[in-house]
């Protein structure tokens, strides 16, 4: 038994810049601050660390059986791109009217960490749909399944450092850098929400012709 036996090298890279090019963890930074940057240290640490397993869980779960719950229930990729860019919209919207403060829902106590953050912002339909790409691509070999199993691991080390030492950024930009940023993450998770719609369209209307 060889090294390439245990260990997919190339699937490992692939898989690994794929998941951290569509999951975005230095975008993720602006939306993270401008949700929880103006909570305690220990707070933003937690919310980091909840969205980041959030995440995880989500991705692994749809690694191991995706296809099968799709195909149970009957949903195709375009579904999950446009429930996650309607859910990803109502996030922005809220963003783009606040009135300087927090937005109401990190304001209600409402865990960020789990919606937007973890889910449909970092386990979106995107970076769901190419893992389920990649365990295809794995074709049963057991080398290909941990080589997947630690890209996954790594991406999501990396969003998380982004996150967890986002206080770095705030100690720049201040109170009114936040509000400011605020602004900007909503706008940018409006874009993301209606690119998505927008795949979803073209999805349905493609497996439709």
């Amino acid at each position: 038994m060889t090294f390439a036996d245990v260990f997919d090298a190339k699937l490992f890279m692939s898989a690994t810049i794929t998941l951290i090019v569509i999951m975005d963890p230095p975008g993720t930074v602006p939306v993270f601050l401008s949700l929880v940057g103006r909570k305690p240290m220990a707070t933003r640490a937690r919310a980091a660390r909840q969205a980041v397993l959030v995440s995880l869980l989500v991705i692994s779960l749809f690694a191991v059986a995706g296809q099968a719950i799709l195909a149970y229930l009957g949903i195709g990729i375009p579904a999950l791109q446009g429930a996650g860019g309607l859910l990803l919209l109502l996030i922005a919207l809220q963003l783009l009217t606040s009135n300087g403060h927090e937005p109401e829902a990190a304001a209600e106590d409402v865990n960020v960490a789990l919606v937007p953050l973890g889910t449909p912002l970092l386990a979106g339909p995107g970076a769901i749909a190419a893992t389920i790409v990649f365990v295809r691509q794995a074709d049963g070999h057991i080398g290909a399944y941990i080589a997947l199993a630690l890209a996954i691991v790594t991406t999501h080390l990396v969003i998380y450092l982004c996150m967890r030492y986002s206080g770095l950024v705030i100690r720049l930009i201040k109170e009114s850098g936040i509000t400011l940023l605020a602004k900007v993450a909503g706008l940018l998770l409006a874009a993301i929400a209606v690119e998505l719609v927008a795949n979803s369209v073209r999805g349905f209307i493609s497996g439709a012709g």
